[in-house]
């Protein structure tokens, strides 16, 4: 086997409770592996659309080594308690993987094979980001000891298994961040050119600006947010702190959250649209 490197994200997605007493049924949080867009573009699965994206499909058909070593990982991460997302099932559902799994932690794992006479070792690292702020929350790296095993998901298990425990609890402290302070994401604001208002604009005698800046901290999970941008027609409100599940029982994400506040905006006579941009960014379009 030819020397290669290359990165897979590992979805976690968490649809768990903090306590039984808070939420009926806890659940477990699902795993789902899919290869990077730098390996991807390295290797040439990447769209000719624009922007391009990754083919995740075609790369899981024409990389003999892809499969076998998302399953091992599934495989690993399974044994600690956390089930695995089939990327090949997602696939075929036709979904947008970036857009409409709900993912909490993207994991990160670069690896090479090394050659030393007959036998073979695998240096990796881990890296585990928060999928909604891409923010580093746990981190490993190594190198296994040298074997004459020429399974690549042989190699990539007895080279991180030393390490799991240790990344593991990194990952469950981030977790209980999450459910005690809330998920992290951000809201932008803006106001169409021809709206006739600003957010200098009163509506019911308070200016628009701070009725948004209210509602931010009356929802936010302990009033936690930042307004790190506020222009006559665009805000932007920066580590705004929301619930891990929805009053639905639905993980909530930015654009449930913002669908929140187009709601409470209604008795102001506004038109409000909500887009977003993966599961951490959404913005709030307002218009008259």
């Amino acid at each position: 086997m030819n020397r290669t490197s290359f990165f897979f994200v590992i979805h976690f997605v968490v649809f768990c409770c903090v306590t039984l007493s808070a939420f009926p049924q806890a659940k477990r949080p699902t795993l789902m592996a899919i290869p990077a867009d730098s390996w991807c573009r390295e290797h040439g699965f990447m769209t000719n659309t624009e922007p391009p994206h990754a083919d995740y499909a075609r790369a899981l058909t024409s990389d003999e080594d892809l499969l076998p070593v998302v399953a091992k990982i599934g495989e690993l991460m399974a044994e600690q308690g956390f089930p695995l997302k089939d990327l090949g099932q997602q696939l075929r559902s036709g979904d947008s993987l970036l857009q409409h799994v709900q993912a909490d932690i993207l994991l990160e794992v670069g690896w090479k094979v090394n050659k030393i006479g007959p036998k073979k070792s695998i240096t990796y690292t881990l890296r585990g980001l928060d999928a909604y702020t891409f923010k580093q929350v746990a981190t490993a790296s190594g190198t296994g000891k040298p074997s004459f095993s020429a399974e690549l998901p042989v190699l990539l298990q007895e080279a991180v298994i030393e390490q799991m425990d240790a990344f593991q609890e990194q990952l469950i402290q981030h977790f209980d961040d999450l459910f005690e302070n809330g998920r992290e994401v951000r809201i932008a604001m803006d106001i169409a050119s021809d709206a006739g208002f600003t957010f200098d604009s009163e509506f019911d005698g308070d200016p628009l600006s701070d009725i948004l800046d209210d509602w931010m901290a009356q929802n936010a999970v302990g009033g936690r947010y930042s307004l790190s941008g506020a222009k006559e027609r665009s805000m932007l409100f920066d580590q705004v702190r929301i619930p891990m599940v929805a009053d639905n029982g639905m993980a909530m994400d930015a654009r449930r959250f913002a669908i929140q506040l187009r709601r409470d905006l209604q008795p102001y006579g506004l038109k409000v649209r909500v887009t977003s941009e993966g599961l951490g960014l959404a913005t709030v379009h307002l218009s008259k």
